[in-house]
């Protein structure tokens, strides 16, 4: 019998897939091995910005699609999809609901540990809403560092060295992103207390999250690109954090599986 993490609720965000630095054999590890009653994919699911350009689309992408249909359709999980900036092409038809299938700009959702305001988080970044322009150069900025960031840990690999995240250390190091991320946080956590939640859930900046601000619970998801971090939800109410290399020792990928992983995974796993 397959070993599997049975929680209420899982929230992904920003899997972008579409793009060659998804890491889309992680993501639907993580998908084939979780059961839970919600499932909420928090934006950036399918990135559009990409695939109008230059992004790819593989069956590791399709299967993907599949398995949340899966969960959908058989295990008669609720699937909630809200709109990212990467996949603004949905904003002109939301709210739209199916049978177990909303999809929506926003969601509230009822934890047994109080409400929790769900949303990808874009709305607070005032690049993304008012300079368009400057936020697609920003995304053609990002996917450059990503290419340098692939190529260098190339390097490392063969040196024999664990995965390292430039574009992580930029946004620890850098004054100006330090004080985009805190001012982000904070506008969520004040929207939340408007809207009447405890908490607030969001994805976006790819930097996953789990703290207390001004007596709100944040959290963030995290992405699938850099930090492999999701958000699951237990079912006595309890939200945890997990990053795919925690997650990958309780349930290891299959030997076949292991050559499609994302570059320096496997060190940091042996880590």
């Amino acid at each position: 019998m397959k070993n599997l993490l049975r929680v209420r609720t899982v929230i992904l965000s920003d899997v972008h897939l579409g793009t060659r630095d998804c890491k889309i054999a992680e993501v639907n590890h993580f998908l084939r091995h979780v059961r839970c009653e919600t499932l909420i994919l928090n934006g950036d699911i399918i990135d559009g910005w990409q695939l109008r350009r230059s992004g790819s689309w593989t069956k590791a992408h399709t299967r993907f699609v599949r398995l949340v249909l899966k969960m959908l359709e058989k295990r008669d999980t609720e699937v909630v999809y809200l709109r990212g900036n990467h996949d603004d092409v949905l904003a002109a038809f939301l709210p739209l609901e199916f049978e177990g299938l909303q999809v929506r700009e926003d969601y509230v959702h009822e934890s047994p540990a109080g409400r929790y305001l769900v949303l990808h988080g874009d709305i607070f970044d005032t690049v993304t809403r008012n300079f368009v322009w400057l936020s697609h150069l920003g995304d053609y900025g990002y996917g450059l560092l990503l290419r340098i960031n692939r190529a260098y840990n190339c390097w490392r690999t063969w040196r024999g060295k664990e995965y390292w995240s430039l574009s992580k250390a930029i946004k620890a190091r850098v004054k100006s992103a330090v004080n985009h991320i805190s001012n982000f946080e904070s506008h969520l956590a004040a929207l939340a207390v408007k809207r009447g939640c405890s908490g607030v859930i969001c994805g976006h900046i790819h930097t996953p999250a789990d703290k207390r601000l001004d007596g709100i619970h944040y959290l963030n998801s995290g992405d699938w690109v850099e930090s492999l971090t999701a958000i699951v939800e237990h079912f006595d109410g309890r939200m945890e954090v997990v990053a795919f290399s925690d997650f990958v020792r309780q349930y290891p990928l299959p030997a076949e599986d292991s050559s499609g992983v994302g570059e320096g995974l496997v060190a940091l796993v042996e880590a």
